[in-house]
């Protein structure tokens, strides 16, 4: 259903001025459309189904992630955040567009800051963070902090998602990552693929141990943490 079908027979001009407004903030990345489907099916093989969870999406981007995961998964609360302002009216668009009660209204977020700059979110409370193509297009203390955040706002056994393109041990392959890598630089030199171990020794740093590395189409992986100790 669109919008409009959910309104029904609209009255108002203030009400269709709102729809289109809505709609027009709807951002849509194809790269999402894309890899949407494959990271649901990576989290419908590591999250628990029988409970209600908790789950924080750091950089939501469009919304397209989140509300395909909020539809597929209606056991799982969902908190999306963005640093971006346009994004976050995207993901509110997307929001008003699906009316899904399992995802709450945007946060802004900045993943460099300490978790308790994070809108309000308690230590342990949370079972899931996902974290989806931020990391290579973000400075470096962006990943540091979204590592700390997540090991002080996961509960016990809770687990950190992350998708996108990576380097290992150094090397980064096959050659349109290397390429891809090289364009980021470029463009800012803050940016650029992270090395898989090193992220594995901030998250340790942080009570988070690497549980699984999954290959992803076009040349992406899933890192799966666990939330082994309090740190």
């Amino acid at each position: 259903w669109t919008i409009l079908g959910r309104v029904g027979v609209v009255h108002s001009s203030t009400t269709i001025r709102t729809i289109y407004k809505y709609m027009k903030a709807m951002l849509s990345a194809p790269a999402a459309e894309r890899n949407k489907e494959p990271i649901l099916a990576v989290l419908r093989a590591s999250v628990k189904t029988e409970r209600t969870l908790q789950a924080l999406e750091i950089s939501s981007g469009t919304g397209q992630h989140v509300t395909h995961f909020a539809k597929a998964l209606p056991n799982i609360i969902w908190q999306p955040s963005e640093y971006d302002q346009q994004s976050m009216a995207s993901i509110e668009a997307y929001r008003a567009h699906y009316q899904l009660r399992n995802v709450k209204p945007v946060l802004h977020l900045d993943a460099s800051l300490p978790h308790q700059y994070w809108g309000g979110i308690q230590p342990q409370s949370l079972d899931l963070v996902v974290n989806i193509n931020m990391m290579h297009i973000s400075p470096f203390a962006c990943t540091e902090g979204l590592f700390k955040g997540a090991g002080a706002v996961l509960k016990h056994q809770g687990l950190l998602l992350t998708y996108g393109p990576y380097a290992e041990n150094g090397q980064i392959t096959p050659q349109s990552n290397i390429d891809f890598d090289y364009s980021l630089r470029q463009g800012n030199p803050e940016w650029g693929l992270r090395d898989i171990s090193l992220l594995s020794s901030i998250a340790q740093k942080n009570g988070l141990l690497m549980e699984r590395i999954i290959d992803m189409p076009a040349n992406n992986k899933c890192l799966l943490f666990r939330k082994e100790s309090l740190v």
